[in-house]
């Protein structure tokens, strides 16, 4: 087997806090990568191991995924307050239900004055900052009720310092040779890391990720940082907490770093492209830049989730506007019609232009005008319903589109069977003529954002503004 030796720098993949405590596995996962990542850029990883999506959870294939952070959704902040949203979420067409962790926070050494939702004092228990354990309850039977699907963050690699852990199971923990005190994570002191390598804690986390699923009903789990922990605890996990119940399982990793741990998770981040996307805006490289990542992302194994921000980058990196500016609405509408699925952070509906702190109550500025509501409804909406758009490009390929003199037009066409959906973005500040070569698309389509219908002959001269975006579906 040909192998890959470049280390990939964890600098390019994310950053903020996150890439302090990262660099205490640099090395290793760097390595790791290399030794996983075959020479042929032709075709797919195929392993034996990595599992297919099984009939019972087909519904992940068209699913979209919308990220709640409670602290910062409404004035009061908690579970019940932000079930009043969801007959406008289920308009706008969201249909899993992200929720940051829900856990009790801790308050040793913790960060600012609320602390950091990924210090965890009790893996079995709903903060009082949120609500009850009852209140939980009501709402995932009535967002179940309502057709949505709800899965957790779920921070396996490390607690808080006053963990219960920490009194009951001092075991569960590594330990810092130099202080004999518990070993903090590298960059983030607030949390200190749990030690894998016990038969006995990895028992106690599955037992406890099972407490959510049949205490509480969710759908899945958002593994936080899940390359930080052994590969085999996932596989052991998901091997028994799928006997339970089916799970959608998504992995915070890039694919193209970890393609091993796909053989656990569904759907992964796509932090590469996220990156080379501000990349591409702010230093006005060409759409050919975007092409490259885009067909590495093709070879990975599984799904993978695209977005324009989430929790750490609004935080830490600035809004979606601050990093992509014009491009932040085209890149929206690639992230619900390139295969794979769409990623939606609290407020982007609005849209929100905010950086939200962290370890503060900053709640989001709502004003009633939805201005994005529609548009993000036409875009979840297609992707739910429309065979082309199915996550998997195998149930539904991609073919990317290129015309003379349009450089700076990314155009695709999605297909399953004679349903088709054409997207072209404009992703310049110029007007771009773009020219459908003959044969490629042909018949009546729909203008998704138009409702015009538009009959596409053998070749076919579309003009896009400055950053403009079309869809067109059949």
């Amino acid at each position: 087997m040909c192998i890959h030796h470049t280390f990939v720098p964890f600098s390019s993949l994310i950053s903020g806090p996150k890439l302090f405590a990262m660099m205490k596995r640099a090395i290793f996962t760097g390595l790791a990568a290399a030794t996983l990542l075959s020479c042929s850029v032709n075709k797919k990883i195929n392993s034996a191991t990595m599992e297919t999506v099984p009939a019972s959870l087909s519904w992940i294939q068209h699913t979209n995924i919308y990220e709640v952070n409670l602290r910062q959704y409404t004035q009061e902040g908690t579970i019940n307050a932000f079930a009043k949203n969801l007959p406008r979420l289920k308009d706008m067409g969201v249909k899993t239900l992200w929720f940051m962790p829900i856990t009790p926070i801790a308050q040793k050494n913790k960060k600012g004055t609320l602390g950091s939702y990924y210090a965890a004092a009790d893996y079995t228990s709903v903060s009082p900052e949120f609500g009850t354990l009852e209140d939980w309850k009501a709402f995932v039977q009535q967002a179940h009720d309502m057709g949505f699907k709800v899965i957790i963050d779920w921070v396996a690699n490390h607690t808080g310092w006053d963990h219960v852990w920490t009194k009951t199971h001092p075991e569960y923990y590594e330990k810092d040779s130099a202080t004999n005190d518990f070993k903090r994570a590298s960059g983030m002191d607030d949390i200190i890391e749990l030690d894998f390598k016990n038969p006995a804690l990895r028992r106690a986390m599955i037992d406890a990720m099972k407490f959510w699923v049949t205490e509480t009903g969710i759908d899945g789990f958002r593994c936080d940082l899940a390359f930080w922990v052994e590969l085999d605890f996932w596989v052991e996990a998901k091997r028994e907490l799928q006997q339970v119940k089916p799970l959608f399982w998504l992995g915070e990793l890039d694919p193209l770093d970890n393609a091993d741990y796909m053989q656990v998770f569904d759907a992964a981040y796509t932090w590469k492209f996220m990156h080379r996307a501000r990349e591409f805006y702010q230093e006005r490289r060409p759409v050919s830049s975007l092409d490259s990542v885009l067909q590495e992302y093709q070879q990975a194994p599984g799904m993978q989730a695209w977005f324009t921000t989430n929790h750490d980058e609004n935080s830490w990196n600035g809004t979606e506007y601050e990093k992509y500016g014009e491009a932040a609405l085209p890149l929206a509408v690639f992230a619900s019609t390139w295969p794979g699925l769409p990623l939606l952070y609290s407020g982007q509906e609005l849209p929100n232009t905010k950086r939200l702190e962290f370890f503060e109550k900053d709640v989001i500025q709502w004003t009633g005008n939805y201005q994005l509501h529609d548009f993000y409804k036409r875009l979840l909406t297609l992707h739910a319903t429309h065979p082309a758009l199915n996550g998997d490009d195998t149930k539904a390929p991609v073919q990317r589109i290129s015309a003379p003199g349009a450089e700076n037009v990314l155009a695709y066409l999605r297909s399953k069977g004679d349903r088709k959906v054409l997207v072209l973005l404009n992703l310049s500040a110029n007007p771009a003529q773009f020219q459908i070569p003959a044969g490629t698309v042909t018949g009546a389509f729909t203008d998704v954002f138009g409702g015009n219908q538009v009959n596409f002959v053998q070749s076919q001269s579309l003009e896009l503004k400055p950053w403009q975006y079309k869809v067109f579906e059949k």
